[in-house]
């Protein structure tokens, strides 16, 4: 994907955007939320080694939050069609809870229909501070074209689906109280004060999100992937272990690990922290329990974001969980020397090359 804004002006906001988060963190800090007891002791990631994976699974899921409600019936809604060159546009919405919906934006080539269906790839939108963005950038229809990745994979001949994160887009604070950030730290505390993470809550709503495109008749319902940047790449793992639906997971420049945090000073959005889970391991733990399942992780060696020292002892320990499960050749990895934080050419190759194999394959 070709990069076409000023490298200058991307690093400004990211660090615009992580210096706002920093008075957003004082208020997670002072708030105090009740968390399980089997979620309050920090060892070291290494301690994973010692739990199965069905208890690590269990053990995440209650760090999380606890368990999800009863999912929701879709109620899905088509708002608007726009036609393109070689695809369709669907503007829809579907709810997640009762009176919640998620807007989202559903491109099909034109090839695929209910007969002749096609595999189908859910694309998480980045943060980068910009909360007027949502689905709008993968689809194409704002932001950087570098970005406009659900674009580039209907082409590939996918179906895919651009829903907006909770906070962003079509999702902000429905009253107009609440501005940008303001309104994310809002909805952080709201899970807070409910013994939840936010990350729960994204988590819910991309597994409704995968209902969703499973249940269209375009779609193959099991060659389901989900890709994502920056915090969509974490969205992409965080949601991985808990969505079997999932053949493949690919997530680009995101696996901040909390040793790299904590040693960095750094600061990340909300869902990357689910509360207790050093116990068990660290965020490279969370991404070994998609194994078996595919696996892919681009990054920047440059991308300060994720210190790529700390994401290189991370990548060793995820690969060994996948040799444990006798699924090595699942697992991948790239590092592009001299990047940031970007979506390259090289690394875009890479998310086709793993889709192709995963979900075109028979």
């Amino acid at each position: 994907m070709k990069n076409n804004l000023n490298h200058g002006a991307r690093r400004h906001n990211r660090r615009a955007f992580l210096k706002s988060n920093a008075i957003i963190g004082l208020g997670a800090i002072s708030a105090g939320v009740m968390i399980s007891e089997s979620c309050t002791t920090q060892n070291k990631p290494g301690s994973s080694e010692k739990n199965s994976s069905e208890d690590l699974l269990s053990r995440y899921q209650e760090c999380l939050g606890g368990p999800f409600p009863e999912p929701q019936p879709l109620n899905q809604k088509l708002r608007e069609t726009i036609k393109k060159d070689g695809y369709r546009i669907e503007s829809i919405t579907y709810d997640v809870l009762p009176g919640e919906s998620i807007p989202a934006l559903l491109l099909i080539p034109d090839n695929v229909t209910a007969g002749n269906p096609a595999p189908g790839i859910a694309v998480w939108h980045q943060h980068n501070g910009e909360y007027h963005l949502g689905k709008s950038e993968p689809a194409g229809q704002a932001g950087n074209p570098m970005h406009h990745t659900g674009v580039a994979l209907v082409k590939e001949g996918y179906v895919v689906l651009c829903p907006d994160s909770l906070c962003f887009e079509e999702r902000q604070d429905p009253t107009g109280i609440l501005k940008r950030g303001d309104y994310e730290r809002f909805e952080f505390l709201y899970q807070v004060e409910r013994g939840r993470s936010l990350a729960w809550k994204d988590i819910l709503d991309m597994k409704q999100s995968i209902t969703m495109l499973c249940n269209r008749p375009e779609v193959l319902s099991d060659r389901i992937g989900c890709y994502g940047h920056s915090m969509g790449s974490t969205h992409a793992w965080l949601v991985g272990p808990l969505e079997p639906r999932l053949k493949c997971v690919i997530g680009n420049c995101c696996l901040p690990t909390y040793e790299a945090i904590e040693q960095n000073h750094l600061l990340h959005c909300f869902p990357n922290f689910v509360p207790g889970w050093l116990k068990y391991g660290d965020t490279p733990e969370i991404a070994s329990l998609i194994a078996p399942r595919a696996l892919h992780l681009n990054f920047g060696e440059k991308d300060s974001g994720s210190p790529i020292d700390s994401v290189r002892r991370g990548l060793i320990r995820i690969a060994e969980i996948y040799k444990q499960k006798n699924a090595s050749a699942n697992f991948t990895s790239f590092i592009e020397p001299g990047a940031e934080h970007v979506l390259s050419d090289a690394m875009w190759q890479q998310v086709k090359e793993c889709f192709s194999n995963n979900l075109k394959s028979a």
